[in-house]
Order: structure tokens, then C-alpha cells, then sequence
């Protein structure tokens, strides 16, 4: 019903702006207490789950709910008959089924994943997963031009800049070790060069320009939990590497080449 509808639109807008507050959350904790995972857990943290098994499962509503959008689950995705909805969802789409079906079986070794961090993680993504298929299967309207409006051609070759850097960065970080060394090495090539989480900084511009893309406050929403969470991260391994590499590279960035 138009009410339904109505209601139904008003909670997605309402949802965006909570997701951007709850990023400022996210900022001012994890620089209070950390990101208690991967290299920074502690020996007898909390309970934990094998590293592959957990990055398919949280990341997975993210895939899981816009495949639904599309199969008209709950009611019939009348947007995406527009081929700027379709894209959009499928810039969201193709993220999430690398980072759920690809990104965890190339993982190797990797540290178990603290059930807490695992729980944070899948509620999030299905709250976002929700927040982004559900806005762009029913209700955002673009102009029948969109395709070639400035901001939706810049947001998709950011989009696709930035994933790929993100993919890059990733491989690069995998591949430091060689067939049986342990330890960890100081990152080198690519951006890496100039930054010292070029794979958060790929991840970062890839949501820019899908919000560009979308212009909306759900894609910006996203690109502005991303950065909030993915800088805080990037912090703490710069000063990582720099207490442990007395060798690092002073004049590497943290996350933004040439500047922060």
C-alpha cells in the first residue's frame, strides 16, 4: 500500500543516517580500545572461528540480500527494470561475491576470527545488505539520462579503481610470505609504496564512487561507515609497522597517498 511504502522509504532514509552515526561510533571506539583481530588478538581472546569459514558467512547477507531483491523476494523489484538500479546493485553484488566466494579460500592460514568480531560483522552486513538492495529494488529513481551524468561515470571508474586496487593489495599482502615462512614482512609494491593499508584505501574508493554513482545517503552512508572503520584499522597497523620495522618507510602515508 502507498502507506506501506511510505513508511518503508522513510526507514530506509532513517537507517542511512543511523548507519553514518553508528561509523562515528565505530570511530571513536576502535581508537579508544583497537581492532581486537588478526594480528592484534590476543592469545586468550575470545572464542573463535576459523578464519575462512567466518569471512564467507558474515560477508554472505550482503550477497545473499540483493540476489533476493532481484528474484522479487517479498515483492517484485520494480526498479531494477532501470538500467541504473541494475548496475548499481550489481557494482554492491560483485563486491560481496568476491569478498564471500573468492577472498576467504584465498586466504592462507589466516588467524581465527574472535566470535564477537564475527557476530559485528554479519549484523552489519545484513543491515547493510538490506539497507542498499532494498533502496535501490524499490524505491531510487534516476533520470533517464543517468548513465551519462558526470557524477555516475567518475563513481563507477572509482568504483572499479578502487576494487581492484583492493584485490591487488590483498594478493600482494598474501603473497609476502614464501611456502613456509611465518612472521611478518614489511608490505612492498603497488600502493604500498606510498601507503601503508593500500588495500583499506582501494576498499574506501570503491564505496566513494558507488555513493557518487548512486547519490543517495544509503551509498553515502556506506562510504562513510567504510572510511570511519577501514582509517581507524589503518592506523593501528601504521603504528604497528613502525614499532616493529625499524626499517619502515618514514615517509609512507597511513591511508591517503601523499597526505594522511
Amino acid at each position: 500500500s502507498p502507506t506501506m511504502e511510505l513508511a518503508e522509504r522513510f526507514l530506509l532514509d532513517a537507517l542511512a543516517y543511523l548507519e553514518c552515526a553508528l561509523g562515528v561510533v565505530c570511530y571513536v571506539l576502535l581508537k579508544l580500545v583497537g581492532s581486537p583481530y588478526g594480528r592484534y588478538a590476543s592469545s586468550g581472546s575470545a572464542f573463535g572461528l576459523p578464519a575462512r569459514a567466518a569471512w564467507t558467512v558474515q560477508e554472505l547477507p550482503s550477497l545473499a540480500l540483493p540476489l533476493l531483491a532481484c528474484a522479487g523476494a517479498g515483492a517484485p523489484a520494480e526498479r531494477l527494470n532501470r538500467w541504473p538500479n541494475c548496475i548499481l546493485l550489481a557494482m554492491f553484488l560483485v563486491h560481496y561475491a568476491q569478498r564471500s566466494l573468492v577472498f576467504p579460500f584465498l586466504i592462507r592460514g589466516g588467524k581465527p576470527m574472535p566470535l564477537y568480531a564475527f557476530l559485528l560483522a554479519f549484523i552489519f552486513c545484513t543491515y547493510n545488505g538490506y539497507l542498499q538492495s532494498r533502496y535501490l529494488s524499490q524505491y531510487a529513481v534516476y533520470a533517464d539520462d543517468w548513465l551519462s551524468d558526470p557524477r555516475f561515470l567518475t563513481g563507477s571508474a572509482l568504483w572499479l579503481i578502487g576494487m581492484l586496487i583492493n584485490i591487488h593489495s590483498d594478493h600482494v599482502l598474501r603473497n609476502l610470505r614464501k611456502p613456509g615462512e611465518t612472521g611478518y614482512k614489511i608490505p612492498r609494491g603497488g600502493l604500498f609504496e606510498y601507503i601503508s593499508a593500500a588495500n583499506y584505501f582501494g576498499e574506501v574508493v570503491e564505496w566513494c564512487g558507488y555513493a557518487l554513482a548512486s547519490w543517495s545517503i544509503q551509498g553515502w552512508a556506506f562510504a562513510v561507515f567504510t572510511f570511519c572503520v577501514l582509517f581507524t584499522r589503518a592506523q593501528q597497523h601504521h603504528k604497528w609497522y613502525h614499532e616493529k620495522f625499524e626499517d619502515y618507510p618514514k615517509f609512507r602515508k597511513i591511508m591517503i597517498p601523499f597526505l594522511v
